[in-house]
């Protein structure tokens, strides 16, 4: 019948079917709706499938689909806004499902990364391990490491890991880099050694470069066109790096941020010693990089007592600064800008805040209290901020009420905090990696597994009415002998025996 439409009644005046879309296409769901019910034929030009897939687009819904994927938009764009609403609401409650991904005994955590719900983690035996949190039957592999010279003895312990959406990178207590391709398999893709101990790991977030820092020197790694990795830049800098980013969607040569003390150098292979941002006696105590800024914390002390701590937000293409947020006594201790909506910053403090920033207005939009010995890790959206403390609790806010929505506890300090509209991953890391009480022999599986440090992976789209969209470690027979919920609800039997 529509494409019988060659008409269509306009009150007083026949307009052609192409003609009224196009007038259509200026309505919202709500006009839409209530134009379907004037007439037969308004109702087949309001439920138009071209009009819905708009909105769906305009609303941020199934950006990787074409017109022709659906045969109703209408009902797509009404089922994502309910699962929207769900997973809101699923999180303010704390409903869903939670899991620990565990790994063998007499193994301490040192470091874990995440990306897109794909966890790497690091140990003191120096094995590195991934999880796939989207595919709960997949099985964790361990990726190998390069042999050591002769061949004998375990690898060091595990410094950092990084991982994006094709590469992961480990550096090792030696100063051992290996590089593994997540499309390729086990076997690293490529290595390098350092002579000093590395102090920090950038990984590029899209890209394929990667970044260390040891002693005085910064290096950068990328392969080129035919795969070859080479080194496009070694930068010599004047003192000890603190923290290293490298800087996302940059075509051509990598671009890396690197803060040394209270140095911050803008390194580039065409511009090699370029300084962002100098002042002596300030140190950066945080980092963070995005497309087109670096965002900072400084600390004041001695002769500039009076001056508040501060976060500065530069320029990298015209490396002025161009705001300067924050006005706190204690240290900025963690920056998130990166993740966070745009013309938005969050930032954790050893004062036990945790603050968001309006860079627009260069002023505090939200601040809230609720981490004992100060915040190492924060994470935000439009309405929601994740952050970890250095007391091991992770704490859920709504920002625009300023309020703690739930929060969970574990016994380490919190390094990594990420989430997305359905998970969050959050890893609690021990400071101490060889306890008092545990063996002199490193396999020992006695290391009471409270000192290990523990990776978290809660799952917030679960129904609770489906069985089968429960995950597998929450399907309880009843020969269990005990089970906890965290106030989270559970497959059967302990939510419903």
């Amino acid at each position: 019948f529509q494409n019988e439409i060659n008409e269509v009644p306009f009150f007083d005046v026949q307009l052609p079917y192409e003609l009224a879309l196009k007038i259509f296409q200026y309505l919202g769901k709500a006009e839409l709706g209530r134009c379907a019910q004037v007439s037969r034929t308004w109702k087949i030009l309001a439920e138009d499938e071209v009009l819905w897939y708009r909105l769906c687009q305009e609303e941020g819904y199934l950006l990787d689909m074409s017109i022709s994927d659906h045969s109703c938009w209408k009902l797509a764009l009404k089922n994502c806004r309910a699962r929207e609403h769900m997973l809101k609401t699923n999180w303010k409650n704390r409903v869903g499902a939670v899991s620990q991904l565990h790994y063998e005994p007499g193994r301490v955590l040192c470091d874990a990364h995440c990306c897109d719900g794909v966890v790497m983690a690091g140990y003191t035996s120096g094995e590195v391990r991934l999880w796939d949190t989207r595919t709960w039957d997949y099985t964790a592999p361990v990726l190998a490491a390069v042999p050591g010279p002769g061949g004998a003895g375990a690898p060091p312990h595990v410094s950092f890991v990084r991982i994006n959406s094709s590469l992961a990178v480990a550096a090792h207590e030696d100063g051992t880099v290996s590089v593994w391709s997540l499309l390729l398999g086990r076997e690293p893709i490529h290595h390098f050694q350092h002579n000093q101990h590395i102090q920090a790991l950038a990984l590029a977030p899209g890209g394929a470069a990667v970044a260390t820092a040891s002693g005085f020197q910064v290096r950068v790694e990328s392969p080129d066109d035919r795969g070859f990795w080479q080194t496009p830049g070694t930068f010599e800098i004047q003192k000890l790096v603190n923290f290293l980013n490298l800087v996302p969607d940059v075509t051509g040569s990598p671009v890396a941020v690197a803060a040394a003390e209270d140095i911050v150098y803008l390194l580039k292979a065409e511009d090699p010693g370029r300084i962002l941002h100098s002042v002596y006696g300030q140190p950066v105590t945080c980092l963070d990089v995005a497309a087109h800024e670096a965002a900072f914390g400084i600390k004041t002390f001695g002769w500039l007592l009076n001056e508040p701590n501060q976060i500065l937000l530069y320029n990298l293409e015209t490396n002025q600064c161009v705001t300067k947020v924050g006005n706190s006594i204690g240290d900025f201790s963690c920056v998130n800008l990166h993740s966070s909506p745009p013309n938005m910053l969050v930032a954790g403090n050893k004062d036990r805040r945790v603050r968001v920033f309006d860079l627009r207005r260069g002023a505090a939009a939200c601040s809230v209290h609720g981490h004992q010995l100060g915040v190492r890790a924060v994470q935000m959206d439009e309405w929601k901020i994740v952050s970890g403390g250095e007391e091991g609790l992770v704490c859920v806010w709504d920002q625009r009420m300023a309020t703690k929505l739930w929060e969970m506890h574990a016994r380490h300090p919190v390094r990594l905090v990420w989430f997305n509209s359905h998970s969050l991953i959050t890893a609690n890391i021990p400071e101490e990696k060889n306890p008092r009480g545990s063996s002199i022999t490193e396999d020992d599986p006695s290391l009471h597994r409270k000192y290990r440090g523990v990776i978290y992976s809660y799952e917030f789209s679960v129904d609770q009415l489906a069985v089968d969209s429960v995950l597998p470690i929450c399907r309880s027979s009843y020969d269990e002998v005990s089970g906890y919920n965290y106030n989270i609800g559970l497959a059967v039997p302990y939510d419903s025996i």
